[in-house]
């Protein structure tokens, strides 16, 4: 719909931000992936390149022609039916028959309202929400502005308290190795590494780079800092020197060295994380009475 009202200006593709799982779970409920895999006609795989081109020409049409057929919706989701298969209004379920609202209700229990989206930009009001000004944020929403060391702070907490975390984050530096499992912040620059630093260079102790606040928005406005990817963070380990990492579960496989998961240090969480979200109840005291405060929940 906002592809449309944008007059084709928006960022159109299989990105999103944290607060679409929390916002289409509102919406539309959830079914189970027995019932509902979106994989049709024997694939093992999706065609997600194929959809997305076969969607996006559709809606480019709709723009160029400069007239909105009442029925582009339907159309639209036929579209998506041909390559996803048509979401089942009911299904039975261990027993019982349920439709999506209703399993996300009684199976699924996620209570939607009880999380909080944050982020840490320096050029808007701190403790307040604001627009994520990222491409990917198709929705228009807002999140709520923190400092850097509040992500910090959130994510160690939630840990603490049993709670993991959605960590949306930039994924594009060479301190970033999915292969070897491994992000962090070294105190030289990749550039300024000689050639044999830089083939070792996931294979040695590197001191790290100070992160402040300044240089973090630095890396967002001069576009170092991209919105890439969103990873679940779900533990907390420390190398033989002492230095945290967080344990984070990434979705692209288990080929690399640690099957799956990645050790990212707390200074690459500093600099690099886009936005978080985590449950009210993984959320620091003081920081959900900001939240509180600021009206946004009662």
């Amino acid at each position: 719909i906002n592809y449309l009202r944008m007059h084709g200006a928006l960022t159109w593709g299989d990105g999103g931000e944290l607060h679409d799982v929390i916002n289409i779970y509102r919406k539309y409920g959830a079914v189970p992936q027995s019932v509902y895999s979106g994989l049709i006609n024997g694939a093992t795989v999706n065609n997600f390149d194929k959809m997305q081109k076969d969607l996006e020409g559709y809606l480019k049409e709709i723009v160029e022609s400069e007239k909105v057929p009442a029925n582009w919706k339907e159309v639209f989701e036929q579209k998506m039916d041909t390559y996803l298969g048509a979401v089942p209004k009911t299904f039975l379920y261990n027993g019982k028959m349920y439709d999506p609202q209703s399993f996300a209700k009684e199976v699924v229990g996620l209570q939607d309202e009880k999380y909080i989206e944050m982020l840490s930009v320096e050029h808007k009001p701190k403790y307040q929400n604001t627009l994520m000004a990222v491409p990917d944020n198709w929705s228009y929403d807002y999140a709520f502005n923190v400092n850097m060391e509040d992500i910090i702070r959130t994510i160690d907490y939630a840990l603490s308290k049993g709670y993991t975390v959605g960590w949306g984050a930039d994924v594009s530096e060479k301190y970033f190795s999915w292969r070897n499992g491994l992000a962090l912040v070294p105190e030289k620059d990749y550039n300024d590494l000689t050639e044999a630093e830089q083939k070792d260079y996931f294979h040695v102790y590197w001191n790290e780079k100070e992160i402040t606040p300044e240089l973090r928005q630095q890396g967002f406005d001069n576009y170092e800092t991209t919105d890439d990817h969103a990873m679940h963070i779900v533990g907390l380990a420390k190398d033989q020197k002492g230095r945290e990492y967080y344990i984070v579960k990434n979705s692209w496989g288990a080929d690399n060295d640690n099957k799956g998961y990645l050790y990212v240090s707390k200074n690459y969480v500093r600099y690099k994380t886009m936005s978080i979200l985590v449950n009210q109840k993984g959320t620091p005291k003081d920081l959900l009475k900001k939240y509180k405060k600021a009206g946004y929940i009662s």
